[in-house]
């Protein structure tokens, strides 16, 4: 018996960065459980090249990376999501299509690292710490027991999920 692969979602405003981080995460972390996608309300129509640069860095497949429309995913013939997750306040906030199925859903918010000001290496800090804290929020999620959770429990965890800190203990 094969278990089923969970359609994720993340969506961002620009969907330039911490939304294709969090798809690149997903779909290394998850891989065989979890099929990951990534969108925006209102694309960049361009991967910030940054991030292509640290997902290369890490060995991640950068092949997939576009930025793309939201809407891609609310058509009769888009993937049926599982899982839709907000990685960004801005797209928080916006009122999002109907995804077909009823995913489940919740905010996840990570600072914007385009946001950072100061050296490179200041810039490239900010956004390793990024890709950090979706790394621990998504092993978190893919270690659950969704099959096993009813869904008021899996919801309640994956709202906990969102409101981690993710501080380094110095």
């Amino acid at each position: 018996m094969t278990e089923a692969v969970y359609n994720v979602l993340f969506l961002c405003t620009g969907n330039s960065t911490r939304s294709i981080i969090a798809e690149a995460i997903m779909n290394r972390i998850g891989q065989g459980k979890f099929k990951a996608f990534s969108a925006g309300s209102t694309p960049k129509g361009r991967v910030n090249p940054r991030t292509i640069a640290l997902l290369k860095q890490l060995n991640h497949d950068t092949g997939i990376a576009r930025s793309k429309s939201w809407d891609e995913f609310a058509g009769l013939d888009a993937p049926e999501m599982d899982f839709v997750f907000t990685v960004c306040d801005n797209a928080a906030g916006e009122v999002c299509p109907v995804w077909p199925g009823q995913p489940m859903s919740a905010h996840w918010g990570v600072p914007d690292p385009k946001a950072a000001n100061g050296t490179e290496a200041e810039i490239n800090l900010a956004l390793m710490d990024t890709y950090r804290m979706l790394n621990n929020r998504i092993s978190i999620f893919t270690s659950l027991p969704i099959a096993s959770l009813d869904r008021l429990s899996l919801q309640k965890h994956l709202d906990v999920i969102g409101t981690q800190t993710d501080k380094v203990d110095s």
